[in-house]
């Protein structure tokens, strides 16, 4: 017997009611994703134990409304199309290395390490059905859904929805003919789009409204950790899908893939070079958005889970300091929502903490570590014992 709180259909999350939301957000982080599904996968059988749900018991059956970026692209997508934990991870054990295929000598030297194609087929067959690719709009997705790119022809962050309302969405709306609409987009090309990581994978060009934009990788925007965004996305008015906020309305669960500082060698005895300073500057740039976003979520969230983002502001769980910063006075429900945060930082301190002090830090920091993804699953297994049912206590009934 299922508990009124699941909500296994996409109009069934659509509909108005008095309860409450519960939204689920995957940072980028190439094939480190696999930290983030055993992650998953403790959320999932923690739900199906506190539930008392059925052996058929998904996460899109809780949670409301996904996001993800890059790498946390391709998991919102499966966990919106009905996979379990168990079948994400294994597609990524099984795939993982075919998903990152060596390209060609000159492309691997003048533009791109790998070659699209072999991502491209195992995304089109995952988000297919009967032979035939999904589209954003389709109503065998379970949960809404929330994908971020950068829009390289307009140069600017694309977070595209399957929210049917949203100004995109609409048939005749800006920029679109009586006929077109984003939820007509295949669901396996925006995906390609968010995981379009520039050096690594060429940029993925879809037709909007006959015209062609080229996408790369949404972690190159300040949204490689989405959680915020989405926050925006179900409850600001031009996103049109209007959640109340607060903090027993909206519960808001971020994931991510391991954080580690990118030190350049011997940067105190000699300057960088050109190489060495680029590379420095994406991964710093990504690493700051990271953090920002989880900063943003625990100072206008309650944040009841979360390691510490600095010596200075630590935890701020469980509203230490008591209010906004514009000062609204602890307890009057000023908080825009619950928040917890599960991550941890990929260096020799973080990595013993949860209990894999064997494994090297440069083994599992790298996008594409493929050889490494069992230490990555136990360093994510490590991880997942932070999930605690107390994190989830008000949003199970």
């Amino acid at each position: 017997m299922t508990t009124p709180v699941l909500r296994r259909t996409l109009a069934e999350k659509l509909a108005p009611h008095s309860g409450h939301r519960r939204l689920l957000s995957l940072d980028g982080g190439g094939i480190r994703g696999v930290i983030t599904i055993q992650v998953l996968k403790r959320i999932e059988s923690l739900l199906r134990a506190e539930l008392s749900a059925g052996s058929d018991f998904r996460l899109c059956h809780y949670f409301d409304y996904v996001a993800g970026t890059s790498t946390g692209a391709i998991l919102a997508a499966c966990i919106a199309w009905g996979m379990s934990a168990d079948e994400m991870d294994s597609f990524y054990r099984t795939s993982g290395e075919e998903m990152f295929k060596k390209a060609g000598l000159l492309d691997a030297i003048m533009k791109h390490g790998y070659d699209a194609w072999p991502l491209t087929q195992r995304l089109r067959q995952v988000f297919a059905f009967d032979g035939e690719p999904i589209t954003l709009g389709s109503d065998r997705l379970r949960s809404l859904l929330l994908m971020v790119m950068h829009n390289v022809t307009s140069d600017s962050p694309w977070p595209v929805t399957n929210n049917p309302s949203a100004k995109y969405n609409q048939r005749g709306g800006p920029g679109r003919t009586s006929t077109s609409s984003n939820l007509d987009l295949p669901l396996w090309q925006l995906v390609r789009a968010s995981t379009a990581a520039p050096t690594y994978f060429p940029p993925e060009r879809i037709t909007m409204a006959g015209r062609t934009h080229v996408f790369a990788d949404g972690g190159i925007t300040p949204f490689n950790n989405p959680a915020f965004q989405l926050f925006l996305e179900a409850t600001l008015d031009p996103y049109r899908l209007l959640w109340p906020s607060g903090k027993d309305k909206l519960l808001i669960v971020s994931v991510g893939t391991g954080t580690f500082p990118h030190v350049i060698p011997k940067i105190e005895k000699s300057n960088p070079n050109k190489l060495e300073s680029a590379l420095a500057a994406i991964d710093s740039l990504m690493n700051s958005a990271v953090h920002f976003q989880d900063l943003l979520c625990r100072a206008f969230g309650h944040c009841r889970f979360g390691d510490w983002i600095d010596r200075e502001v630590g935890t701020l769980a469980e509203n230490a300091f008591g209010s906004l910063p514009f000062g609204v006075p602890k307890g009057t429900g000023e908080r825009l929502f619950t928040y917890v945060r599960y991550d941890l930082e990929l260096t020799a301190g973080g990595l013993e903490e949860v209990g894999c002090k064997h494994v090297a830090p440069s083994d599992v920091q790298k996008l594409d570590a493929t050889d490494q993804i069992i230490a990555l699953g136990e360093v994510g297994e490590g991880l997942a014992k932070k999930v605690d049912p107390s994190h989830f206590q008000g949003f199970l009934s």
